[in-house]
């Protein structure tokens, strides 16, 4: 097996990644005053840019202020300050890494009790069983809110570019609003933007091509991508294969690869459907098939912790291997790889028998785990995940107390 893990990467837009690692796409949580990125944030990328990965995405910033998936969420819009922006990518690159902004509108994903909207393509709310009351039920999109919803996108991107980034990835995975216009079970429309492939695939390319518009050609754009949303009659691989060669005429640099949604949380390693169940690379016999017919380099994201594990992701013709939590447990991993070390200790996974509650509290001792980077602190990867869990819950209500306040009030409408 060769390996071309810390060869260098040309994207189409004339970027170039120094190495094949890249620090994925995490919802840190953590938005000080004004929804916007404070010094906890610069710390904790200061530590992952320290890190020798060639490549660090933001976790998803929202486009639009009323709608966040959570009330520590960060907001870049037509309103928002760019100087913490520009603060947090100088961090991020402050040790060679290219530095992007992942862009996100949750759509239906919004917990219960959130001031603002919560929609979606459909009023097909998220069903998670007895834990469905998580989220608000959303309210079908109108044609116009498509429109501006797509604007938004392309607005943001633009202000991430003069903030500095190098590019954006637009985060269409996951179940959050794009991947709901994909996925034919959330996606019951019968207009232009439901029904056949193509016009659920409509608003993604509509975004793709504002936002592409809207930045220099030397800003490089990307689209996280479900692999499959593992559900029955979702959108699946085939699906995925389409999608992507819609994607290449329009100037897209890399498409990431990922899987799930709260419904079915693949992404965690514990689909709804049981289709796999891989301790590592879980999306890997997804991206084989992919990579065959895929006019895109493509990047992997999902349960990669070891050199060998991403050597073999490589050789299997992906591009770029995506790494989260084992960035958050071990944030100089790529360089311990380069001297051919491993991380001390890994995280084990939550087994709980619900699999929705395990999701949350998997994703609730990541977080926890950057909160002690972004304090400077060593992380503790046996942190117990209920601990974290409640942990997490009673901040959360200190932030929507806060948010609330903020979204109530006169914001500024100066962009310096």
């Amino acid at each position: 097996m060769t390996t071309e893990l810390f060869s260098p990467l040309l994207l189409r837009s004339g970027q170039v990644l120094r190495n094949r690692i890249a620090k994925a796409a995490m919802e840190e949580n953590m938005a000080g005053a004004g929804q916007l990125p404070d010094e906890r944030t610069l710390t904790l990328y200061r530590r992952w840019a320290a890190g020798g990965a060639g490549l660090l995405i933001t976790g998803n910033v929202m486009v639009h202020a009323e709608a966040l998936t959570a009330p520590s969420g960060v907001v870049l819009d037509e309103h928002s300050p760019l100087k913490p922006f520009a603060a947090w990518a100088e961090a991020g690159k402050s040790g060679g890494a290219v530095m992007w902004m992942q862009l996100n509108h949750p759509g239906r994903q919004v917990a219960s009790g959130m001031p603002g909207v919560v929609w979606g393509p459909s009023d097909v709310g998220v069903n998670l069983g007895r834990h469905s009351g998580r989220f608000g039920r959303p309210t079908a999109m109108t044609s116009r809110q498509i429109e501006e919803t797509v604007t938004r996108f392309a607005v943001t991107a633009h202000r991430a570019e003069r903030a500095g980034f190098d590019g954006v990835e637009i985060h269409a995975a996951h179940g959050y609003l794009l991947s709901q216009f994909l996925s034919p079970l959330v996606n019951r429309r019968t207009d232009q933007w439901g029904g056949s492939l193509e016009n659920r695939a409509r608003m993604l390319l509509h975004v793709v091509h504002a936002v592409r518009s809207a930045v220099p050609p030397s800003f490089a754009v990307a689209v996280k991508l479900n692999s499959a949303d593992f559900q029955r009659g979702g959108f699946d691989a085939d699906d995925a294969r389409q999608v992507i060669e819609m994607l290449e005429p329009l100037g897209v640099d890399l498409v990431e690869l990922s899987g799930g949604s709260y419904e079915s949380p693949a992404m965690t390693g514990r689909p709804a459907d049981d289709s796999t169940r891989a301790r590592e690379a879980y999306f890997l016999d997804l991206a084989k098939d992919l990579v065959g017919t895929s006019p895109l380099p493509l990047m992997l994201t999902g349960g990669i912790t070891r050199r060998v594990t991403a050597e073999r992701v490589l050789y299997n013709g992906v591009a770029v291997v995506g790494m989260g939590t084992a960035l958050t447990l071990t944030p100089d991993l790529p360089e311990r790889w380069r001297n051919h070390r491993e991380a001390d200790r890994l995280m084990e996974p939550v087994t709980w028998s619900d699999k929705a509650l395990a999701a949350v509290a998997s994703m609730a001792r990541v977080r926890h785990q950057m909160r002690r980077l972004a304090r400077g602190r060593d992380t503790r990867p046996g942190t117990s995940p209920l601990l974290a869990l409640l942990s997490e819950r009673r901040k959360r209500r200190r932030a929507l107390r806060r948010y609330r306040a903020w979204l109530a009030g006169t914001r500024n409408t100066t962009n310096p």
